[in-house]
């Protein structure tokens, strides 16, 4: 299954609001939905338990050590420790209702991946970053939970070029960009506090505004440009693996002129900064399923390399 979402009883543990993705799977709502609504239409309103680890052949059990299990479907998600508890799908959403509720953001999409040990929510903030007149940012907040006890849950900042549909990874220094949520038994309570963390977000969207705008009107010649893609995709020492960062070199610099979006920033460091996300969001995986590029983008090797660009073109700024 190449999408990798959750299906139910047939049905796509997925919801969204607008254009149809991936594989025309999930449900479609007309307007941005309420948190029940939400969950409800994306399928996550599944429970998921601790239940003791036993060794099956003579019923012993693993101390310390637990499975975490889907009780609608009985699936297993996971193996957590002792001092792991559980934060149902519903409660995860708390970090995100009370901006919702406020009028301060609108669920936009949520979904959860393979059996349901990830799930995330994607919610749009009002208003919206310009750069050079008519080139927008929009800005969202992404929440995500694990139930394999991979990760604990994460709302951070994802601003989302809207011409071309590129991620733009936030990595600001001294700046609280993610609020970080543990497994523990003081879970709910940071649950509720999390959205006057994300109070905060209005403030950082406007420090990105100005570094936007900076890079918009930072020109890059082409011997910066090689500079710039040097240290984000550096000269390997294996001969073998050469080629393949020149190809990468050259198909940013390719997007960078005929890419999606590429004659709003040409020749600007916002140009270069847009086709290394461009490359990472929509080529470097481009044969992978879509789950995997999704995780990649906005929880991995993919985002990990447009925190670096982002930093790199802020360093060029100065």
């Amino acid at each position: 299954m190449s999408h990798n979402l959750s299906i139910i009883n047939g049905s796509a543990s997925m919801m969204y609001v607008g254009e149809t993705p991936w594989h025309s799977l999930g449900t479609r709502l007309d307007k941005p939905a309420t948190a029940s609504e939400t969950i409800q239409a994306a399928n996550l309103g599944f429970i998921v338990e601790k239940m003791p680890l036993r060794i099956a052949l003579h019923n012993i059990p693993v101390k310390d050590h637990f499975a975490t299990v889907r009780t609608d479907t009985m699936d297993v998600l996971g193996v957590v420790g002792s001092r792991y508890t559980t934060i149902q799908n519903k409660d995860a959403f708390v970090a995100f209702d009370a901006l919702v509720g406020e009028g301060h953001a609108l669920y936009h999409t949520a979904g959860a991946l393979g059996n349901g040990e990830r799930i995330w929510i994607l919610a749009k903030l009002p208003d919206y970053i310009q750069v050079n007149h008519n080139d927008i940012v929009e800005k969202y907040l992404l929440l995500t939970n694990s139930h394999d006890g991979s990760t604990c849950v994460v709302v951070k900042l994802t601003p989302i070029r809207v011409v071309c549909e590129n991620t733009l990874s936030v990595a600001l220094q001294g700046a609280e960009q993610e609020v970080h949520i543990k497994h523990t038994v003081l879970a709910e309570e940071k649950l509720k506090q999390a959205h006057e963390i994300l109070g905060l977000s209005n403030k950082l969207f406007e420090t990105l505004a100005q570094y936007y705008i900076g890079m918009s009107k930072k020109m890059i010649t082409t011997t910066l440009f090689s500079q710039y893609l040097n240290q984000i995709f550096p000269e390997p020492i294996f001969t073998l693996q050469k080629s393949r960062v020149k190809e990468i070199h050259e198909k940013i610099r390719e997007l960078s002129e005929v890419g999606i979006g590429a004659e709003l920033s040409k020749g600007t460091l916002w140009g270069a900064y847009n086709a290394v996300t461009e490359y990472v969001d929509h080529y470097r995986l481009k044969l992978k399923s879509d789950s995997q590029r999704l995780k990649s983008m906005w929880f991995g090797t993919g985002e990990a390399i447009k925190k670096k660009a982002f930093s790199q073109a802020i360093g060029m700024l100065n």
